[in-house]
């Protein structure tokens, strides 16, 4: 398969100019703005996607917002060094950089964009994250899988999450949520799970046997028993760790998906607090970074396409509307996952 270099065109591109939501400095949804921007090209080892459909995850608005402060050294200190938001990418390969081989133009894929660039017509990919999109599967519903399927898979990894094993789901109807319940109910796992109370008849046809109104039903209630789950899976990061302790039996663990912090350094408190609580513990606290796995993504891909695990999409946009799908997930109230259609 011969590559095509840097800055070549693949010849189904009829432009060099793109619409792109893009930000130039870090702040809220108002700091991102559509805008006309040059189509960027391939470097060695990347391809160029005309994208299909992004998804927008948390971690899109925590970067536009550039908090953490911590965030920055990776992302950029005065301005994001990727100005595009829209990390979760579905599209069609039609240009290859230098030693790229395994996929030609007209390839359909999935991917994580490292940093960003989805809020666009166009975007560069590292061939090594790319996933083959199976035919049957909507480019919508796949380009809501790659962050919050990911993490919620390699949670239930960390957790140790097997068949028979009673697992708490805490902060259950979003994006990692509806993932994880449908995920661990797969694995052969009893689920329970607290999310807000429109929710709960969402998140027990995914496969939850009981579900609480976190707004009344926390860590240590007694609804939800005193040692009484294997696992704990904990994505809303707000309650004590010494509660999320309590309630895991002995040899069990509890899973720290996120956490709040301060503006500085967001969660990295609670997670050495975490790390220091787990010494010698038999029901440890284990904090979870998820990276990009394209073994993983394959497997969700495919589970997808067999119509065992379904994406709960609470919203699409178009590209042309993409900033008003940023102000949604920002808002921290969106149920499922947020998709923006890129024609």
């Amino acid at each position: 398969m011969t590559a095509t270099s840097p800055g070549a065109r693949d010849a189904s591109l009829s432009t060099d100019s793109m619409t792109a939501w893009v930000q130039r400095t870090y702040g809220g949804p108002d700091t991102v703005r559509r805008e006309q921007i040059d189509v960027p090209a391939p470097s060695r080892g990347e391809v160029l996607l005309r994208l299909r459909a992004t998804g927008v995850n948390n971690g899109d608005t925590r970067v536009m917002r550039g908090e953490p402060l911590l965030l920055r050294l990776a992302f950029g200190l005065r301005r994001p060094t990727q100005p595009v938001r829209g990390m979760d990418a579905a599209g069609t390969v039609i240009a290859l950089g230098d030693g790229v081989t395994g996929f030609a133009p007209g390839d359909e894929v999935v991917c994580e964009l490292p940093g960003g660039g989805g809020l666009a017509g166009y975007a560069v990919a590292p061939v090594k994250r790319l996933v083959r999109r199976p035919a049957a599967l909507d480019p919508l519903v796949a380009a809501a899988l790659p962050i919050a399927g990911g993490t919620a898979w390699q949670a239930l990894e960390r957790g140790g999450v097997a068949e028979g094993m009673r697992v708490l789901v805490i902060g259950a109807s979003g994006g990692v949520g509806t993932f994880t319940v449908q995920l661990a109910t797969l694995r052969g796992a009893d689920v329970w799970a607290l999310c807000g109370e429109r929710s709960r008849e969402l998140v027990e046809r995914l496969g939850a046997s009981r579900t609480f109104d976190y707004r009344t039903v926390q860590p240590g209630s007694p609804e939800l028993g005193d040692a009484a789950f294997d696992v704990v899976i904990d994505i809303a990061g707000t309650s004590s760790l010494r509660s999320l302790q309590s309630l895991v039996r002995d040899g069990g663990a509890v899973v720290l998906v996120s956490g709040e912090g301060g503006r500085l350094i967001g969660p990295m408190g609670r997670i050495l607090a975490a790390t220091l609580r787990s010494i010698g513990s038999r029901r440890p606290l284990r904090p979870l970074a998820a990276v990009a796995k394209p073994d993983v993504l394959a497997e969700l891909l495919a589970l997808a396409a067999d119509e065992r695990l379904v994406p709960v999409i609470e919203h699409t946009w178009p590209l042309a509307e993409a900033g008003d799908a940023l102000a949604h997930v920002d808002g921290l109230h969106a149920v499922g996952k947020t998709v923006v259609t890129i024609a």
